[in-house]
């Protein structure tokens, strides 16, 4: 609705992961190399986690995007799947057909096949699995075997995990210590710093078509963008999606902090609450009742062993 108001040809700041926004801040560039490393090396297992809005999707997309034609890719984003679902999809996938009724061995036979002759053919393999941290322990289980099949030497194919912190402490449990010892590379997302802030601002704005340098956002809106999303580019994304839109509305060029406050008013507080936050102030809070009702129970009974003593 905006985009020829400002002189955009597209939405800059639209949700969806499209790898051509991708900003490379040194984190997101230490991340995809981690990747890249982990499948050129074939070191089997490798875990991204990183935050919600992070950007593991769109770091996911922009690899995908840059793979060579010796490497065959699948790509799951729906991990709410039994084992036996699972398979059929990574088959699916790759484009390996199973004619009659499947089952999980003929899946993985499939799989293996392919994997072989993929590899006899000097190609590389890579499962990608997004948002994993909803992964069951049984399908967790049956990817773990999956990195089994593998020649002499090397993986038959490499398998990235996407997902959220719960992720990290799903494969921390003593019942996955097989999986969680064979991850060889890992890699946590942290929020975008300060100084990125306007990068990836101005990154996404000319993109979509902005000439370079002509950001209709003041450096107070972006410090207060960087306070209300807390570096994360999802917030961002929709901080700055609405105060192009509230500017267009009332035929404004500039973007300030007044503007911004307003865009998050219309967004919702809600929408910007850190839930990590909150479930850190909501331990302190307990701690410190707990440390209180100690106090007074000690209090209470040394004085009434006072009592006791007269």
């Amino acid at each position: 609705m905006y985009e020829a108001y400002f002189g955009l040809k597209e939405n800059p700041f639209t949700l969806s992961p499209d790898p051509r926004y991708l900003y490379l801040s040194q984190q997101h560039q230490e991340a995809l190399n981690c990747l890249i490393y982990g499948i050129a090396e074939k070191k089997g297992f490798i875990v991204v986690t990183g935050g919600i809005g992070a950007g593991k999707t769109t770091l996911c997309r922009a690899l995908l995007a840059g793979l060579d034609g010796m490497t065959a890719s699948a790509l799951i984003f729906n991990p709410a799947l039994s084992d036996i679902e699972l398979l059929k999809t990574i088959n699916q996938e790759f484009g390996i057909r199973i004619v009659g009724r499947g089952t999980k061995k003929r899946y993985i036979d499939a799989l293996n096949a392919f994997l072989l002759q993929n590899f006899a053919e000097g190609r590389n393999a890579v499962l990608m699995i997004d948002e994993a941290q909803n992964l069951s322990h049984s399908v967790l289980e049956q990817i773990r075997m999956l990195s089994n099949l593998e020649t002499v030497q090397e993986k038959l194919i490499q398998i990235v995990l996407l997902g959220q912190p719960e992720l990290r402490r799903l494969l921390a449990l003593p019942s996955l210590r097989q999986l969680n010892e064979r991850i060889t590379v890992r890699y946590d997302l942290k929020p975008l710093s300060r100084e990125d802030i306007r990068r990836y601002i101005e990154h996404r704005l000319v993109t979509a078509g902005a000439e370079k340098g002509s950001s209709s956002f003041t450096t107070g809106s972006y410090d207060l963008i960087y306070r209300l999303s807390r570096g994360i580019p999802r917030r961002i994304n929709a901080i700055c999606d609405r105060a192009l839109l509230i500017a267009y509305g009332r035929d404004l060029r500039t973007i300030d902090r007044r503007l911004v406050r307003t865009a998050v008013r219309d967004i919702g507080p809600g929408y910007l609450t850190d839930t990590d936050g909150r479930r850190r102030t909501a331990v302190i809070l307990i701690a410190v009742l707990a440390a209180v009702l100690f106090l007074v129970a000690g209090t209470v009974w040394f004085f009434n062993l006072l009592d006791g003593m007269w």
